[in-house]
């Protein structure tokens, strides 16, 4: 295990973004669809935001009653991706350690960085991606 190699090496880079065009149902499916729990929101390719399921189960019924999503919620139809997204997340760069990022994550109970290199949106990083890292290092 190389506590030094950037986090590049492991993050996710195959992306799934949002919009303030895009509405709660679509990023619910898109969540659901994909098996992720974070969305980075894009505006004229700037990072602006990020929405996570336990964003959209804070304000809704999601699995409450089916698998298939939530068409019937109404407090979807009141609030937009802007109103529930975190706005200005926290970032790292493709060049931080892998170290680096899982101190930050773990002092500040993230469950998600977006990676930014040269003021663009270039992967994601996940508790997830952390652990199958330090699992595949174990074994």
């Amino acid at each position: 295990m190389n506590k030094n190699e950037p986090i590049s090496s492991i993050m996710t880079t195959k992306l799934i973004t949002l919009s303030f065009s895009d509405t709660l149902y679509s990023a619910e499916k898109r969540l659901k669809v994909n098996h992720i729990r974070h969305i980075p929101v894009i505006d004229k390719d700037e990072l602006v935001g990020l929405l996570s399921l336990s964003d959209l189960k804070r304000i809704s019924f999601i699995d409450a009653y089916s698998k298939e999503g939530t068409e019937d919620t109404p407090v979807y139809n009141m609030l937009t991706i802007k109103d529930m997204m975190i706005k200005k997340p926290v970032t790292v760069s493709p060049n931080d350690t892998i170290y680096e990022v899982s101190k930050l994550i773990t002092h500040k109970e993230f469950h998600s960085l977006p990676v930014v290199g040269n003021g663009k949106l270039v992967g994601i990083v996940t508790t997830t991606d952390l652990l199958n890292y330090y699992i595949g290092c174990c074994e």
